[in-house]
């Protein structure tokens, strides 16, 4: 059983609120992780510098996200002629003449709860913010993009040096790997069932991650890139881990073939929103606000949707793919928990708050 004492992130009552207790919940399972895996020092203090500063967390927020939506939709399918309703003789006050009522009384919901399906989406969570982690180090070094600023922070390199970061960056996605099933103290033991599963999905999508970026660069300057071309380019280098992290979240829920369908769909729609959303915010944020040099994309002379359509379009073609990513979800699972209130539901109340993000 987990000893964890940080907040679980379920269940979901708002995204404020989810959105804390996951920060709370990684930080505390970061600290675990870098001191079960004593790397030396300048490696230790430079690893713990980029994975504690103030990103955002969309990605372990996707896959705790997918994680509690799943959850929650597999809970109000439970098949209520398996669960024991019959009248205690020898206490007849126990009748339970509301279903409901004895559902309640009973504390299903908690009866429900797996502590080693949590603790692996702890795990899975961890997992691709190492991972990103790892390519933002990457990305801002001298040969590539050159970045002095992440997170409203000098990069990794600035404040350690080249050869420090390079590290970071390399022990950082072994790690990402690692975490899945190593014997950490305060995790249940991990699941070799649910651990092969999301091995299969964040393996191939680590790879396409690498590919994109290889892909980006080739871009550079490109005159002639078309739309299609570009889909190419951020299905890979941005989308394939947003895919794996609700896919991941998914499995450790334990969702159905369709249910793993409508993550996929979601995720592709929402991956290159993103990216789009990112090409935005490059050309109309500060610096200040981005945390990170704004107008590095043109510095550059990088491809990107805004320089093939222009803002305004770009705008509406993001929102077209949120809403299309809200729609393979509300698909699925409309039937059951959304019908009532979509607010309720934490992939959604995400998309929103991507949608609306500044940064």
């Amino acid at each position: 059983m987990s000893v964890s004492s940080a907040p679980r992130f379920v269940p979901f009552t708002n995204f404020e609120q989810f959105h804390s207790t996951l920060r709370a919940q990684l930080a505390q399972d970061i600290e675990v992780l870098f001191a079960y895996a004593s790397l030396p020092n300048p490696l230790n203090d430079a690893c713990r510098y980029v994975m504690t500063g103030q990103g955002k967390l969309v990605r372990p927020l996707l896959v705790a996200s997918s994680f509690v939506s799943i959850d929650a939709s597999i809970s109000t399918d439970i098949d209520i002629s398996v669960i024991d309703i019959s009248v205690d003789v020898d206490n007849p006050s126990s009748d339970p003449t509301n279903l409901t009522d004895h559902l309640i009384s009973t504390d299903f919901e908690s009866l429900l709860e797996n502590d080693s399906d949590y603790d692996m989406c702890r795990r899975a969570a961890l997992a691709v913010e190492l991972l990103h982690t790892y390519s933002l180090v990457h990305d801002d070094l001298p040969c590539m993009d050159d970045d002095e600023l992440r997170r409203g922070q000098p990069t990794c390199h600035i404040v350690f040096d080249e050869a420090t970061a390079l590290l970071a960056g390399d022990v950082l996605q072994t790690l990402a790997f690692e975490v899945l099933t190593a014997e950490l103290p305060t995790f249940a033991p991990f699941d070799s069932n649910i651990a092969s599963q999301l091995l299969a999905v964040f393996a191939p999508r680590a790879r396409r991650m690498v590919s994109g970026q290889m892909l980006d660069l080739n871009a550079e300057a490109s005159a002639n890139i078309l739309q299609e071309d570009l889909e190419a380019i951020h299905r890979d280098k941005t989308g394939a881990l947003i895919e794996a992290a609700m896919l991941m979240g998914g499995i450790c829920a334990g969702a159905t073939a369709p249910q793993r369908m409508a993550l996929q769909e979601c995720a592709q729609h929402i991956g290159l929103a993103f990216q789009v959303q990112d090409d935005i915010l490059d050309v109309t944020t500060t610096t200040d606000t981005l945390g990170k040099p704004a107008g590095s994309d043109e510095k550059l002379d990088k491809s990107t949707y805004v320089k093939l359509m222009g803002v305004d379009v770009a705008k509406s073609y993001a929102q077209s793919l949120f809403d299309d990513g809200s729609a393979a979800i509300i698909r699925e699972l409309s039937s059951r928990e959304l019908s009532d209130n979509e607010d309720n539901n934490a992939l959604l109340a995400l998309i929103e708050w991507l949608w609306s993000r500044k940064k």
